[in-house]
């Protein structure tokens, strides 16, 4: 997460001169470290598959239904060259790497396919199920921190303030099994498996929501708690706001700054969340594809699925960084008045 800086208040078309040109090369530095990442982890990636002990030209023969023992001298040696498998690594990974660049990540070892293809087939259902997962997560996550800071009762508020930490502990496969016990094979009310029609997207959802619920609870909770102790506040409820109107109108927004840096991490990590996710729930999306691709190596699919995660992370940090002056006006993407 890129940093930002205060500065002091400046006369508005100064200001808006300089937020222009802040602006511009903020975004320009951001794009230049999002290509940066995405090279890192496009190379990362390329050097852990390459050092595994396993022939490629085996899984693409296997995948073929042929033998390498079957094959002769000769034929091994013209299939590695078909597949430019004769290539020394340095001009592979260039050759791959410059693909990439274009959006050709190759054919998929295994299933002989493009894999833009097969992620394009794979990754609507991931969508929909990270975005809804990441909905209830903030509704779940903003309703128990607001309310942990709203409620007097003691009892109530003490429940409220510990409930987020009972929701991290649990791990995010015991939850989709619980939600299935309860809610499928004993209530029968839901659906346990598959992904025909919205129903059953409810489980998958709630069991990737509730870990990042509580996550995003704890962190307001005290982000909150810290808010209602500044200055301004009690200048709120000295002009006689009730304690709900200073809450939403005058602390929420400040305090959800770290929320918001949480988002954007979370997000960079729906995909490892949803290989849990969809495995538990037999769901067919890019988290299943990428466990499938691991388990038989299947390098290309491999390096696709990690630089679309990367370009996710590093696209939603962008627009969170572009949002903290939205919520707090003293914070600003220029650099400090020498």
């Amino acid at each position: 997460m890129t940093a930002v800086s205060t500065t002091p208040a400046l006369t508005a078309p100064a200001s808006r001169a300089r937020t222009g040109g802040g602006l511009g090369r903020y975004l320009a530095g951001r794009v230049a470290q999002a290509v940066l990442v995405l090279w890192a982890a496009y190379t990362l990636t390329f050097a852990v598959l390459w050092l595994l002990p396993s022939d490629p030209l085996a899984l693409l023969l296997s995948a073929n239904n042929v033998e390498l023992d079957s094959l002769s001298a000769e034929q091994l040696a013209d299939a590695r060259a078909r597949y430019g498998l004769d290539q020394p690594v340095w001009l592979h990974y260039v050759t791959m790497l410059g693909r990439a660049v274009t959006g050709d990540f190759g054919t998929s070892i295994t299933r002989g396919v493009p894999v833009t293809d097969l992620i394009a087939e794979r990754l609507p259902g991931t969508v929909q199920l990270s975005g809804l997962a990441i909905v209830l997560a903030l509704v779940v996550g903003f309703g128990v921190a607001y309310l942990a800071a709203l409620v007097q009762w003691r009892p109530a508020r003490a429940l409220l303030t510990r409930l987020p930490s009972a929701g991290v502990a649990f791990p995010a496969f015991w939850i989709g099994l619980l939600l299935i016990q309860v809610f499928a094979f004993t209530l029968h009310l839901l659906p346990s498996t598959g992904q025909s029609g919205p129903e059953a997207l409810i489980l998958p959802a709630v069991t990737m929501a509730i870990p990042t619920s509580a996550v995003f609870a704890q962190v307001l909770t005290r982000s909150l708690v810290d808010t209602l102790g500044e200055a301004h506040i009690t200048t709120a409820r000295a002009k006689g706001l009730s304690r709900g109107a200073v809450q939403w109108r005058h602390a929420l927004r400040n305090a959800a700054l770290p929320t918001l840096t949480i988002l954007g991490l979370v997000v960079g990590s729906t995909v490892t969340g949803a290989i849990v996710t969809e495995t538990i729930f037999a769901r067919q999306g890019v988290g299943t594809l990428a466990q499938e691709a691991v388990l038989t190596q299947d390098v290309p699919v491999v390096q696709a699925i990690v630089v679309l995660a990367a370009a996710a992370f590093v696209v939603v940090n962008l627009v969170v960084d572009l949002l903290y002056p939205l919520l707090d006006p003293r914070i600003t993407h220029t650099p400090k008045a020498s």
